[in-house]
């Protein structure tokens, strides 16, 4: 593991990010989280993560970001931010990982905030994913 030099999310992003989790549908486990993502043409989109009954049956944050990149015509971005509850680091589950490494180049950069929109880390997509399955192992 890389030591991790902490450079601060875009204000823009952690506002987003921030006004998305205040959003999110988690009645459940009470653990709301927002995310925001900046598309390669300068989009932002924002999504929360959205609980049922069927707990596995939940959307999070990040995916509903990747969503609506999609469906706005746009499938590549180059940041995006992350914030759960309180101060303690909410980093994407795996999953969200692999659905950010299809969308992002090796270099894109996965800011985690706190609740105060602190910068708690910031990490490529490398140092999130090493070694990760891509398209390019379909070949």
């Amino acid at each position: 593991m890389t030591s991790q030099t902490v450079t601060d999310a875009p204000r823009d992003l952690i506002d987003a990010a921030l006004a998305a989790r205040d959003k999110a549908y988690a009645p459940y486990s009470k653990f709301y989280v927002g995310a925001a993502l900046r598309t390669e043409g300068g989009q932002i989109i924002a999504g929360c993560n959205v609980e049922n009954a069927a707990y596995p049956e939940g959307v999070c944050a990040e995916a509903g970001a990747i969503s609506a990149m999609v469906l706005s015509g746009e499938t590549k971005f180059d940041e995006i931010v992350v914030v759960g509850l309180g101060d303690v680091a909410c980093t994407p589950c795996g999953g969200c990982r692999q659905k950010i490494r299809e969308f992002t180049g090796s270099d894109a950069t996965i800011y985690i905030i706190n609740d105060a929109g602190k910068t708690l880390l910031t990490l490529t997509r490398e140092e999130l994913i090493p070694h990760s399955f891509g398209p390019e192992n379909l070949k």
